[in-house]
């Protein structure tokens, strides 16, 4: 066999030593020109980006020049505008006025609770009157509540440089005594109810049962007359109230009472801060010294700035004794007074703005570090919000009941007044069981006018600590539907329902948008509702309000109030939007903020304007709300302004500016007060 053929074509070609060098110098040029142009084309963007950066720089610099040029210009209508807060002012000291005077001539025989000598008076008399039954307590009470909410009001709406500290503790003294005389009156309205307990019995149980109630408060009363050891389960299908008692309740001469006030006098006032307490620069001082005298202040100024020497008064007396023409005297005379007036209404002016705009900052104001501690169990005041009132569930001694004896009736009064029983004791060591004294089951309607957006918790009250806490309370079970709320209470006492006091911050969004005739509708959305607030004039209403994106349902719809009552009303009600000086230790705020500057429709998809005040200059930024960076760039074609308004006048249009120009006072200073109430940008 011959030899195998070789295969030729399955060879590479090795190349020569000069092919390899010649590869080699090819690449190695390739690779010098794409770095020659990669150098070039960084030299060159390097080049656009500085050139860039320096037309930015020079457009910086020629918007800051133009923005120092007008800067006093803007400021001076700024100021302006501004004067609008101190007339607002001015008209609410008139009308404070004005109010005491239609009471002093209205003579109703109702006491001004802000004068000491009316109101110490009124709860003298009262406490002389004796053996009130209760429906006259709460014909009584309707009054002293009116009283005690006028004294609040005085309280929350006075600035705190017009407040003196013997009148806030004056004012607080007197809510004190009245919600202290309040509850012993309707203790002493209970202790004459029990007493006819016998002859208002129940045919079929035997035992007395009473539901008296109005929009404030809710009594209900059940004396154990029977003592039937099997009648445990107490219940009033009327007010839907249950409890199931011991045995040895059961069989004991006691009576249960449930008082539900749907307001509450149990928890400590609210400290107001008084002029130790602001804070002590010299500018607030300052402030401080002219609000304890606004007149006496003026006066001052005009003594010194109408003060002439001896000579000079002389020398004006000779010219004008010389003066032939009366009627230019009178003139001259007219025109000097006018202008005194004026003089002393611009002072005026300007002391009042120095005091509401201290006011407004205080409004701002957040606590720097935690003053209070509490215990365990003990409930958060600056977290947590008692809602719906207080149930005063109180077991009661039933006092001896009136006999008849031959056509007159026997009664006899123990000196001692109504009387707790005392459940469990102190001792118990006489009772076989351990179980002798279990908790009571306890079954309560929650009030109708509160919003609860999550369960609520319950609270019972220290009496010795005076504090709320958790601790004594297990098995709650709470219906929202029905609004019914169970559980069982080791020991009873006043108890309330808690809620979250931030539990609608922060917001996830709001709009300010206006209306017609000195009016606009403040929307503010949070996770659980959509609050619409209108303000009209120096009133405010609830226009409508969503919980979970449904329609709810709520009795401040339509209700026109001032600013201050309806804030205390939309708490009071569970729609607290309204943060304090504790609450940014509460709540974590988003850092991203935006408005959405538009007068129309709201729309699906809108393009929001985004601005930057830092508190010497506004300006139109030029990222938009989806931008993944932040940048500090301007918007093209728009200039810095000393001023938000300024900024939005560059783009508003004309009617949208004479709306605001042309907006009465207390109006402005309405809406003011309420954007910094919720704080919208900060709690966004």
């Amino acid at each position: 066999m011959g030899p195998k053929a070789t295969k030729s074509g399955n060879k590479k070609k090795k190349n020569t030593k000069a092919e390899n060098l010649k590869l080699l110098q090819e690449e190695e040029e390739r690779r010098q020109k794409e770095e020659e142009e990669a150098r070039v084309k960084r030299e060159k963007e390097e080049m656009e980006r500085l050139e860039m950066e320096r037309i930015e720089k020079e457009k910086w610099q020629q918007l800051e020049v133009k923005d120092l040029e007008r800067k006093n210009e803007e400021l001076e209508e700024l100021f302006l505008l501004e004067r609008c807060f101190p007339e607002a002012e001015k008209l609410k000291r008139e009308d404070r006025l004005l109010s005491q005077w239609v009471h002093y001539i209205q003579c109703d025989g109702s006491p001004d609770p802000s004068i000491a000598q009316e109101i110490n008076t009124f709860i003298s008399l009262w406490k002389e009157e004796t053996n009130e039954n209760f429906e006259e307590v709460i014909a009584k009470s309707k009054l002293v509540l009116h009283l005690i909410n006028k004294l609040k009001l005085i309280l929350l709406e006075t600035s705190p440089y017009d407040l003196q500290d013997k009148n806030i503790a004056q004012y607080q003294g007197s809510i004190l005594e009245l919600q202290e005389l309040l509850h012993l009156k309707f203790n002493i309205a209970t202790e004459v109810l029990l007493r006819q307990a016998s002859t208002l019995a129940d045919l079929d149980t035997g035992n007395m049962e009473k539901v008296i109630q109005d929009e404030n408060v809710t009594l209900y009363v059940w004396a154990n007359l029977k003592k039937n050891p099997r009648h445990r389960n107490v219940r009033c299908s009327e007010i839907q109230t249950a409890f199931e008692i011991p045995r040895i309740l059961a069989t004991s001469d006691i009576a249960l009472r449930l008082l539900h006030t749907h307001y509450d006098h149990v928890t400590p006032l609210h400290p107001v801060p008084t002029l130790f307490q602001l804070p002590t620069s010299t500018e607030s001082d300052s402030v401080k010294d002219k609000a304890n005298d606004v007149p006496g202040a003026i006066s001052k100024w005009f003594r010194e700035e109408y003060k002439q020497p001896e000579s000079v008064r002389n020398s004006v007396q000779e010219e004008e004794i010389k003066v032939e023409d009366q009627g230019n005297t009178e003139i001259r005379m007219d025109s000097v007074q006018e202008e005194s007036e004026d003089t002393k209404y611009k002072l005026e002016m300007k002391l009042l703005s120095e005091i509401v705009s201290a006011a407004q900052l205080l409004l701002l104001e957040n606590v720097p570090e935690r003053m209070y501690f509490f215990e365990e169990n003990e409930v958060d005041i600056f977290q947590f919000t008692s809602l719906g009132g207080v149930y005063h569930l109180d077991i009661l001694e039933l006092p001896p009941q009136c006999k008849p004896v031959k056509g007159w009736m026997i009664m006899e009064i123990l000196k001692e007044g109504l009387q707790k029983y005392v459940y469990p004791p102190a001792a118990t060591e006489d009772f076989e069981s351990e179980n002798a004294f279990p908790p009571i089951d306890v079954m309560l309607q929650v009030q109708k006018n509160v919003i609860f957006f999550e369960n609520p918790m319950i609270a019972r009250w220290d009496a010795e600590g005076k504090h709320w806490k958790t601790d004594g309370i297990s098995n709650v079970s709470y219906k929202s539907e029905e609004g019914l709320i169970t559980f069982s209470l080791e020991t009873f006492g006043p108890i309330t329902l808690i809620q979250d006091t931030h539990i609608n911050m922060p917001y996830q969004s709001w709009e300010l948008r206006p209306l017609d005739g000195n009016q606009v509708l403040l929307t503010v959305t949070t996770v659980f509702t959509e609050i619409q607030i209108r303000i009209k004039g120096d009133l405010c209403m609830l226009a409508s309000i969503k919980v979970n994106e449904k329609k709810h349902y709520s009795t401040l719809e339509g209700k026109w109030m001032t600013l201050i009552s309806f804030i205390i009303a939309l708490k009071e009600a569970g729609l607290n939007i309204f943060p304090t000086g504790h609450s940014h230790f509460y709540v974590v705020t988003n850092c991203k903020v935006s408005e959405n500057l538009t007068n129309e429709e709201p729309i699906q998809n809108p393009n929001w304007t985004l601005l930057m005040f830092n508190g010497d200059r506004a300006q139109r930024l030029k990222i938009d709300e989806y931008s993944e960076a932040f940048s500090e760039a301007v918007k093209e074609e728009t200039e810095f302004h000393s001023t938000v308004y300024h900024m939005v006048k560059d783009f508003a249009s004309e009617g949208a500016m004479e709306k605001i120009r042309s907006s009465d006072c207390r109006f402005i200073d309405s809406v003011c007060h309420m954007l910094l109430s919720i704080r919208l940008l900060s709690y966004s």
